[in-house]
């Protein structure tokens, strides 16, 4: 659609043409419920702009994506919607110096978590409205200036049907005439302004610190409301205000603070200032481990401190992004490991969101920090592990390198001398600077402006009683970067691996001796990054090498031991250490793993060490050796607790042979059981899964466990086993479904992808590699970027790992070079992907020869 994708030239010529008072939004969302004959329903969308001309010209454009446009008014003079519409821009012309612009459209409900999301609840056929605007879809409900540097206050006022609440970024009450009308907002961004709408099931606490009071709000949909703590999340809720208000001296400046857990949502949240909204996941149905509350309790915080970093100051454009969600990334686990009873979450951040930091990195799309975003397709694609984990990563680095107070006292400054503003880069290094007195520019330098991952190696030389002579510290990379990190010193001790010596220092250059650790006694393993203040890859010399591979499980320390993890995993995927190998410490060693989170991270490598790092040849082994593995820990693991849960769905998962299956359906059916195994209604689709997967559960036996669910997860549930069934016609039906047509909402598009995307059918899905390559391009010009993402990911044929599939991924590449560079970019990721694969498999290979 012409202009539809917004350029960063674009969006500065305009903010310096304008600048928006405010505006009044007019939502009529009665059309959501009932029958409809429109071929694409509706909503009414009636907004008044109210904006100055402040620089030069007399003509600029409103953005807006709908349907229909029934009437365009500027100053009182009406233009004619057919001339000065296109489908995605307004054109405005004969500006004044203040001007007044009224635009009533037909606005389209979204299937796709883009814009407003509309839901029917199969389980009480209830319908529930939510938004979802980032980076640039509110324009899809109001017309408007889409970009973070035009912010403006707001009110709207929205009519819904009998019986439902409304709720938006103010507060709100319904008038005499059935309205539901909202406070004026703060100065915000178009992308931040939220409506949520429907018969939810709300629950209300509040925050009192002091004169300041919070009223707080959480809902979800009424069929969910069973199973929603609604008082742990207020717990954690309460637990972040503390936090923020005692380190940040700027009090919550948003009013309200309502959190709404909403259906087939595409994210995992987003900041709305006042209107939080999370994916309803995040309400468990059964029972789950304590990494899946301490998962929800990062989120929480993570938009919590976007009130702040994004919301109260907002970056100019996409391209410093990282000013706002890297502060969320690092605060998130900041504030839990403080400020809640998960004292351990930066262990979960070492483990899990750097691996996804390392992994983005290293793709051929790396990015600095502060990235360089030509436009909202570029904005899109930048949500990923550079811009959150690697930038959390570089500021626990920063906090090491500045100091803690000088950091915190860095942000109040920020807040205070910001507010209600957009900032770049240079606003942040110079507060930096005044408060830590080191030079934030060459720091930002090599740390934001640049990518790429450091590995860094210890080299050890010793005397002849066995004494440390040098221990030097030797950095590898593209980009050779000031690290302060520490090294640790382990060594065996009754049975257990224990540090006995620490030292600190700036890691700089090719090699740095860290003279401290000179005349320690020899060590077991020495870990460099111990402590995890920096990031890096972890490598180690022979000797440390040799000690994990028969003693990782022996490391007390969780942080630890959880790096160690993390650095086989990273050997692994550089193809440095066979998969067998990875997969050899793993049955050795996870039985042991006490942190359920770092155990569920090490079962999902492992899983992928055998699908894409083994040699084919081995892979069958491998997936036996993994289900056997499981199924001990499994029936060895205390009954009842969190790690039996835990190796029951590892065991699902890689079940193989015959008499697994048989187990499975023992278990589904009552006839076998384990001790302590609730078999409860996640689990029992965690069971099916496999089975029908491998042809033992057909479509009938499927029907049969969503009779038994039949709500919005047992359909999601339903339609990924459907498409999962190992039958020629099933996987035809699964791509039509997704490929040739735009029914299925984004929820039942993902579903059905991981369906169709089975490792165990291979030979069967793949005539679908040169479908692939005949489709991407038509597909991502006709649907929305979300679903093309998701698409164009998902069904690449990763799984055809072989130089045929990368022959053919180079040959689109070649004859497509002027298609739009996002697509292009996931087309060369999932490249390097399978490229990493084959190096994986060939270093396999050798180690089994």
């Amino acid at each position: 659609m012409p202009g539809e994708n917004l350029s960063r030239d674009e969006a500065h010529e305009r903010a310096a043409l304008l600048s928006v008072d405010g505006y009044e939004v007019v939502l009529d969302l009665r059309s959501a419920v009932g029958d409809s004959d429109e071929p694409v329903r509706t909503f009414g969308s009636r907004t008044t702009i109210r904006f100055r001309r402040t620089g030069e010209g007399t003509s600029t454009f409103v953005d807006l994506i709908a349907p229909s446009v029934t009437s365009v008014t500027l100053n009182g003079r009406a233009l004619d919607p057919a001339v000065v519409f296109d489908g995605s821009r307004i054109a405005v012309d004969g500006l004044a110096d203040e001007n007044v612009l009224v635009v009533d459209a037909r606005c389209a409900y979204s299937r796709t978590g883009e814009g407003m999301h509309r839901f029917v609840d199969p389980e009480d056929g209830e319908v529930y409205l939510y938004t979802q605007y980032e980076p640039a879809d509110a324009r899809r409900v109001y017309a408007n200036f889409e970009q973070p540097d035009l912010k403006a206050p707001y009110r709207f006022s929205v009519t819904a049907p009998e019986g439902w609440t409304v709720w938006s970024n103010g507060a709100g009450e319904q008038d005499a005439d059935g309205v539901w009308r909202f406070a004026e907002t703060a100065p915000i961004s178009t992308y931040i302004t939220c409506v949520v709408a429907g018969p939810y099931h709300y629950v209300t606490d509040s925050y009192t610190r002091g004169e300041l009071e919070i009223p707080l709000g959480a809902m979800c949909r009424k069929s969910l409301a069973k199973h929603f703590d609604a008082d742990d999340v207020f717990l954690i809720t309460k637990q972040g205000f503390d936090f923020f208000h005692d380190n940040f001296d700027y009090p919550y400046p948003f009013g309200k603070y309502d959190q709404a857990f909403v259906p087939e949502y595409n994210l995992g949240a987003m900041e709305n200032p006042g209107m939080v909204t999370f994916r309803e996941e995040y309400i468990y149905r059964g029972k789950v481990t304590q990494a899946a509350y301490e998962s929800r309790a990062n989120v929480i915080l993570h938009e919590m401190a976007h009130m702040w970093f994004g919301d109260l100051v907002t970056m100019v454009w996409w391209d410093d992004l990282w000013l706002k969600e890297s502060f969320a990334d690092f605060m998130g686990s900041f504030v839990n490991a403080e400020a809640t009873r998960f004292t351990n979450s930066w262990v979960t951040f070492a483990n899990n969101r750097k691996s996804w930091a390392y992994r983005a990195d290293q793709l051929p799309s790396t990015h600095p920090i502060t990235a360089d975003i030509r436009d909202l397709e570029d904005a899109k694609l930048n949500f990923d592990g550079i811009t959150y984990a690697k930038g959390a990563s570089v500021l626990k680095q920063l906090v090491a390198y500045a100091g803690r107070d000088a950091f915190l006292e860095g942000a109040r400054r920020y807040f205070k001398r910001h507010a209600y503003g957009n900032t770049r880069l240079a606003d942040l290094l110079t507060i930096l600077e005044e408060t830590s007195g080191r030079d934030m520019k060459a720091w930002a330098k090599s740390w934001l402006q640049t990518s790429g991952v450091n590995a860094l190696t210890p080299a050890v030389t010793y005397d002849a009683e066995g004494r440390i002579t040098e221990l030097a510290v030797l950095q590898e990379g593209d980009e050779l970067r000031p690290h302060r990190a520490a090294v640790g010193l382990y060594r065996l001790t009754g049975g257990e691996l224990v540090r006995y010596a620490r030292a600190e220092a700036d890691i700089t250059g090719i090699r740095t001796v860290v003279t401290e650790l000179a005349g320690e006694e020899k060590p077991d393993l020495v870990l460099v990054n111990d402590d995890d203040l920096t990031y890096c890859k972890i490598r180690f010399d022979a000797d440390s090498l040799a000690t994990l591979r028969a003693h990782l499980g022996d490391i007390t320390d969780p942080l630890a031991r959880a790096l160690c993890w993390s650095a086989l995993w990273n050997l692994t995927r550089d193809g440095l250490m066979p998969a067998r190998d990875f997969v050899s410490v793993v049955l050795a060693f996870a039985g042991r793993e006490t942190d359920i989170g770092v155990l569920q991270m090490v079962h999902a490598w492992t899983r992928s060490a055998v699908t894409l790092y083994a040699a084919p040849e081995w892979r069958e082994e491998g997936g036996r050796l993994l289900a056997e593995g499981g199924l001990r820990e499994l029936r060895v693991a205390e009954p009842g607790s969190e790690h039996q849960l835990t190796w029951a769905r590892f065991f699902a998962a890689t079940a193989a042979a015959d008499a697994d299956f048989q187990l499975l359906e023992g278990l589904l059916d009552g006839t076998a059981k384990i001790d302590g195994l609730d078999v409860d209604q996640e689990l029992r689709w965690a069971l099916l899964s496999p089975l029908a997967a491998h042809g033992r559960a057909d479509e009938t036996r499927i029907g049969e466990e969503l009779t038994r669910d039949d709500t919005a997860t047992g359909k999601r549930h339903q339609t990924r086993l459907l498409a999962s069934r190992p039958s020629a016609a099933v996987k035809a039906q699964a791509w039509a479904q997704v490929v040739e047509s735009d029914v299925l909402s984004n929820a039942l598009v993902e579903a059905t992808i991981a369906g169709f995307t089975q490792p165990s059918q291979r030979a069967l899905i793949a005539p679908y590699a040169e479908k692939y390559f005949a489709s991407i391009e038509r597909l991502w010009a006709e649907r929305s970027i979300q679903i093309g993402m998701d698409v164009v990911r998902g069904l690449f044929p990763g799984l055809q790992d072989d130089e045929g599939t990368l022959a053919a991924t180079d040959a689109w590449l070649a004859a497509h070079a002027s298609a739009a560079p996002a697509l292009r970019r996931l087309v060369l990721e999932a490249r390097d992907d399978l490229a990493r694969a084959l190096r994986a498999q060939a270093c396999d290979a050798r180690a089994g020869r």
